[in-house]
């Protein structure tokens, strides 16, 4: 009995000096690191196995987050709308429709915000209007876009932000995540490229004043007047490879109801006029596209997309029923969760979006943790939040890190970065089997690669 005491005590002391070991080289790191001459770090790790605490530099004070804030985003919206909530986009119309397939009334396009809304979504919604028996529109075709308020920007959002694809403009109906892709194929020297738009609408215009393989023509630009809400397509330079572009159009919505509107008439559905309005009860259901929660989840934290992340957040109030909901609804049910069920107050947080985007975000490494710890302790909630995570060296954006060592395909976690921040959140599993949830945010660097080593090195100590 005595020798079985013996080696427990033992073992004990062996995990004490683990744990001592982890911090002591985690302090090392941090003394002696130059990236921290002239920035700032806050870092947190938790023992989830053990439950206990296993280091901790500056992890209560606030930084901007990043990305890493899709990690609050994700875990509440799978806590509070439940990995089979569906994101829908309906169709429907009002009237009554005659034997000679005439519609003697509206048909309401119905926004869900649905980010991952594709041209072949909107191919089954032509579809469907054929397969409903409609040729012919005497009314209107009405956008109802009522879910959500106007506003197309999350606050604190940079302005010059908007002539890039990361930041679109946000909308009930999104098509193509807003954009269009521009592909330009060089022809003969001296002459124009082969353009190629993703998807066809007569909602933009192409303006290609390139030339093949004449260099004093400089660099090719694929661009938009995006200062000016100016939806055409401007190719200018020399094409000298095939090359492609992302551009965002102004006005998603717009962008959806025209494209549908076109696409109707290709197929000689007869349509006259386009309008906003929002669907009265009595309204004929007759189509809807559903998009799971789960590819919206997986999309928002693998590939770090902010309109994803954004969809998520809006959903907080849609999903409770709530119209035209705001950011100020979402924010509030942000907090409503952080308070009651992550049991800390959102007056010491400052959260608006749900991407991270917005540089008015601010959050402790210590935060990060908390919500890792409640996925943690719900099955229900870890399961697909963890299975969506970036797995290191294999995919999402960890595909390019930690490739070798013990932190190769065992860290699964969120990053973030804009300019000045770097960050990095979610869970490692130690050379002991237990599982670690930590959280990284690097402030105040100008040198992301540099952050990321960083980070990188902190995981290859938790993994040892």
């Amino acid at each position: 009995m005595r020798k079985l005491s013996f080696i427990l005590l033992l073992w004990a002391g062996i995990f004490r000096l683990y744990g001592q070991d982890i911090a002591a080289r985690l302090d090392s790191l941090v003394s002696s690191s130059a990236l921290l001459q002239t920035s700032e770090v806050g870092i947190s790790v938790f023992n989830l196995t053990k439950g206990e605490p296993v280091y901790a530099y500056q992890d209560r004070k606030l930084y901007r987050p990043a990305s890493v804030e899709k990690v609050i985003t994700s875990v509440t919206a799978l806590a509070r709308l439940g990995e089979a909530y569906t994101f829908d986009t309906r169709l429907a119309y009002t009237g009554t429709l005659d034997a000679d397939s005439v519609l003697h009334g509206d048909l309401f396009l119905i926004g869900g915000f649905d980010p991952e809304f594709m041209e072949d979504d909107l191919d089954d919604l032509v579809g469907a209007v054929l397969r409903a028996g409609i040729r012919t529109v005497e009314g209107k075709l009405v956008a109802d876009v009522s879910v959500m308020d106007s506003v197309y920007w999350g606050s604190g959002w940079a302005w010059d932000d908007a002539q890039y694809s990361f930041q679109p403009y946000l909308s009930p109906l999104m098509l193509n995540r807003g954009c269009v892709s521009v592909s330009v194929k060089p022809t003969q020297r001296g002459h124009r490229p082969e353009v190629e738009t993703v998807p066809e609408s007569d909602y933009y215009a192409i303006d290609n004043r390139a030339v093949c393989h004449i260099p004093h023509c400089g660099r090719l630009r694929i661009e938009r007047d995006w200062m000016h809400n100016d939806n055409t397509i401007h190719i200018t330079g020399n094409a000298n490879r095939a090359c492609g572009q992302l551009l965002s159009m102004f006005s998603s919505q717009d962008f959806f109801l025209h494209t549908f509107a076109y696409k109707l008439r290709q197929k000689h559905i007869g349509l006259d006029s386009l309008a906003y309005g929002v669907c009265p009860e009595e309204g004929t259901y007759i189509y809807k596209v559903s998009r799971p929660l789960e590819e919206v989840l997986k999309q928002a934290l693998k590939k770090s997309d902010n309109l994803c992340a954004e969809a998520l957040f809006y959903h907080l109030s849609i999903g409770a029923g709530k119209k035209n909901v705001s950011a100020e609804d979402a924010q509030k049910a942000v907090e409503r969760f952080m308070r009651y069920q992550i049991k800390k107050e959102p007056d010491n947080y400052n959260i608006v979006d749900g991407s991270g985007v917005s540089m008015y975000n601010y959050i402790s490494p210590d935060l990060l943790v908390a919500y890792l710890k409640y996925a943690y302790a719900h099955k229900e909630v870890f399961e697909p939040f963890y299975e969506a995570l970036p797995i290191a060296g294999v995919d999402g954006t960890l595909r390019y890190r930690m490739r070798k060592s013990n932190v190769f395909r065992n860290v699964h976690a969120k990053t973030g970065t804009v300019k000045g921040v770097s960050s990095l959140a979610g869970y490692v599993r130690s050379a002991e089997g237990d599982l670690l949830a930590f959280a990284i945010i690097n402030q105040n660097v100008l040198s992301g690669r540099k952050a990321r080593l960083f980070q990188d090195k902190v995981c290859e100590i938790l993994a040892q």
